[in-house]
């Protein structure tokens, strides 16, 4: 490959309009933020127009979703605060809506008998719907209309309805804007037709929702025991017809075109100072509030700014992986997959982009401003979700960030990231105060006890559920550290480097030292590992050394080190760290098995195809393990234990094994694997939903679990590009099914690095770079290799 010229490169990120003029700072609560003049919404003093149809890329259904089946059938849209399933019927269009920080229960700290936390709705808490929206068009039964087209349009981040009737089209538009903070669905027809109908708004905790003309809205508040208040209100509006408010309803009548705007939320404030409460803040007033702005912005004010706020992000990522054949292009989105799933089946490159596509979308719609995503990140059907919603530490809240940075979306990780700042101080309490519990069997034989982790399960109150996870406080760090190698911020830097200081405090005071001997020459050491401990979900719970706590924590030495040297801080502390490290017992390979040790014995000692790869996180997401720079039997431990873990999982474990095998360089593995994720969920079986949700098998029913809606898409783009620090790695792991040419531009690298990619017969035509900072990388491409020197606003690019 050659050198081009240096060339003027536009920023890596576009200015988001969350923080503008319509919403005053300061006031942060789940979701409320009170108003100023609509007119200083972002994108409003200009028009953003929709991508067209022919150009858009949309998932596309002819009937609407069952009520029953939301959950598979939903079409998810989101705001990062305020998200909605969407059934979009032409009669009878129900929406399950959800505010991120709806939650009950609370710090929960004080432990149960075993020594773990209680893990329940009522203590622990849930995550919970905010209300039912229903939307009833008389005379507009599926059955008496024609031409019925249901899309979810990625593109433009909304969803579309369009139906011929009487002579006359109709089109109904549903997003949620981020700019504006509410949802919209906006009723159109051409062809001289009107509207009539009503809009329905119910609570989902008993409460009351009364209809008042005065305020044109229909609203109800409520609060749940453990303070948190809430609310919810709807308006309708039109130029035409008559609009009327009575009783807990809104009715329209003869209206060509029907506005309605729903708003909601909480007074949750990230901040434990206050309990995680706004005490200043009204929900209801906030809400009518946002109604009465909306209103008086209109319906093509509203689209546009939700357009020029939405489109700039999710353009950043343009992913070509083939072309579709026509006839897989003239499939509705479930044929399509259906399809795809049959045994044998040939790739649909298109469907297989679009489902990247997907989880960029949702991480767009379910990640900013508010607290991050949980198990089924914004989208539920019900009070009471799988797991409560809530946030595990042992892989699944960590898989949902995996994505946002190498997809162009570093802004949407900084939800995760407020989360954890705003969390670890009562995460730090209640460490100091409960984890040396004598009835808590992972406590530290030492006795003593400092700086902070965390539970397996965590909620938005500070608190912990289910058994203390003492290394996910190194997986937390791991994500936030990595999320600054690909952004290169110096100011989050500073935001997380008492979380990555204090951490290493808790394993300073946890690790216990142990005598171990060579094999081979029979030479004795002393080494530093883990007290009693679990391989998460499975395993001995009194094992010591377990590989995946010495891997993450050898990982979080590493990184607070080098933390440290960037802020020029803590020199003295750093060193004492770095006789730790010096000292941490490093994971090997089994004589019995031939794998890398999950335990610190050659034995297996757990499920030999379990769902969690935990001994493997040195090899992904971690760097500690690669093919090039690692011993070749520890690689060689590594790929055998991965292929004992077996083809097969949950969603989520597939994702996990694909984007190992990609770290790997099996590209026919990590294809694979995609495969098995996007095989059509039928019944109650793991897969791939009408809707693209990833469905978790729980025997008696399927549910969302999220996360591999994430991890997916980021084992494809790691098959494409894999970047650690100082090396970017072009087309690893390029499977045959993508491999006569495409493209993918937007990817980021660690090093605050931007990727252009393309492809031709497996091999790379071109590549462009660009770096938010300077910096010196090597590029790899199969056996050519450059070091490349990038500037600011800059991009190089390299051709054969």
């Amino acid at each position: 490959m050659t050198h081009a010229p240096e060339q003027p490169a536009p920023s890596r990120r576009s200015v988001l309009g969350a923080a503008g003029g319509t919403l005053a700072a300061g006031l942060a609560l789940g979701g409320l933020r009170p108003f100023t003049a609509a007119a200083a919404v972002p994108g409003r003093d200009h028009v953003a127009r929709l991508v067209p149809e022919s150009a858009a890329t949309e998932l596309r259904y002819p009937a609407p979703a069952s009520e029953s089946l939301i959950i598979q059938q939903g079409l998810p849209i989101g705001n990062g605060r305020t998200g909605a399933l969407l059934t979009g019927d032409p009669a009878h269009d129900v929406l399950y809506l959800t505010d991120a920080t709806l939650w009950t229960g609370g710090l929960n700290d004080s432990l149960q008998s075993d020594g773990q936390f209680p893990y329940g709705a009522d203590d622990f808490g849930s995550f919970t719907l905010l209300a039912k929206a229903a939307l009833d068009l008389p005379g507009h039964e599926l059955s008496a209309v024609t031409g019925y087209r249901r899309t979810l349009d990625l593109s433009n981040g909304l969803s579309t309805v369009t139906y011929r009737l009487g002579g006359v089209t109709y089109r109904r538009e549903v997003y949620a804007s981020h700019p504006d903070e509410v949802v919209v669905i906006r009723l159109t027809q051409s062809g001289g037709g009107t509207c009539t109908g009503s809009l329905s708004l119910a609570g989902r905790h008993g409460e009351t929702t009364v209809a008042d003309g005065a305020t044109r809205t229909a609203s109800f508040s409520g609060a749940f025991p453990n303070g948190l208040r809430y609310a919810a209100a709807a308006g309708v509006s039109s130029g035409t017809g008559t609009v009327a408010f009575e009783g807990a309803d809104i009715t329209f009548a003869g209206c060509s075109e029907v506005l309605v705007v729903i708003a909601g939320g909480t007074d949750y404030a990230p901040d434990p100072a206050t309990g995680y409460r706004n005490p200043g803040a009204d929900p209801h007033t906030i809400a009518t509030g946002r109604l009465s702005a909306a209103a008086r912005a209109g319906g093509s004010a509203l689209l546009s700014a939700h357009l020029a706020d939405y489109q700039p992000l999710y353009n950043r990522m343009t992913v070509e992986l083939g072309t579709s054949t026509d006839a897989q292009r003239s499939l509705d989105t479930w044929s399509r997959l259906t399809a795809l799933g049959a045994q044998g089946a040939p790739s649909d490159p298109e469907l297989e982009a679009a489902y990247l596509q997907f989880g960029r979308y949702l991480m767009i719609s379910g990640s900013r401003d508010s607290v991050p995503l949980n198990l089924q990140g914004l989208w539920i059907d019900r009070t009471d979700p799988d797991w409560m919603g809530d946030y595990h530490t042992d892989i699944n809240v960590q898989m949902n960030y995996w994505l946002a940075d190498r997809a162009g979306l570093s802004d949407c990780f900084g939800a995760f990231l407020d989360y954890c700042l705003a969390q670890v101080p009562s995460w730090t309490r209640t460490t100091a105060k409960s984890f040396n519990d004598p009835r808590n069997g992972f406590r530290n034989s030492s006795g003593k006890v400092a700086g902070w982790t965390t539970a397996i399960s965590t909620n938005v109150h500070g608190g912990m559920g289910w058994w203390w996870h003492p290394a996910g406080n190194a997986w937390l760090c791991n994500s936030l550290w990595q999320h600054y190698e690909y952004t290169q911020d110096r100011t989050e830097l500073k935001k997380i480097y008492p979380l990555l200081k204090g951490a290493c405090e808790f394993w300073e005071a946890r690790l216990v030292t142990t005598t171990v001997t060579d094999p081979a020459t029979g030479a004795s050491r002393q080494v530093l590992i883990d007290d009693s401990d679990w391989s998460p979900e499975q395993g001995p719970t009194d094992a010591k050394g377990i590989t995946y706590a010495q891997e993450l924590v050898h990982d979080l030495f590493a990184s607070y080190r080098t933390a440290a040297a960037l802020l020029s801080t803590d020199a003295g502390y750093a060193k004492t760290v770095a006789g730790l490290q010096s000292r941490l017992y490093l994971p090997e390979v089994s004589p019995e098995t031939g794998w890398l040790e999950e335990w610190m014995t050659p034995k297996n000692l757990g499920e030999t195809a379990h769902r969690h790869l935990s001994p493997l996180i040195g090899l992904f997401p971690g760097d500690r393990i690669t093919p090039e720079g690692s011993p070749a039997g520890l690689v060689t431990g590594a790929r055998n234990l991965l292929t004992a873990r077996g083809m097969s999982s949950f969603g989520w474990g597939c994702a996990w094994r694909a984007a190992s095998w990609a770290r790997l360089k099996d590209a026919d593995k990590a294809y694979q694997l995609v495969r098995t994720v996007m095989a059509p969920s039928t019944g109650t079986s793991n897969g791939t939903s009408q809707n693209l949700f990833d469905m978790y098998d729980l025997g008696s029913r399927a549910t969302l679990q999220i996360d591999a809606n994430f991890g997916t898409p980021t084992a494809m783009i790691e098959m494409l590009v894999y970047s650690r620090p100082g090396v970017i790695e072009l087309l690893p792991a390029l499977p045959g099914a993508w491999a006569a040419a495409g493209r993918i531009t937007g990817v980021g690298a660690r090093g605050g690095v931007t990727v252009d990619l393309e492809w031709h017969a497996g091999k790379v035509t071109s590549a462009v770079l660009r770096s938010t900072v300077s910096t010196t990388t090597e590029v790899r491409a199969g056996d050519w290799h450059r070091t490349v020197r990038l500037r600011p606003g800059r991009a190089v690019t390299l051709r054969p």
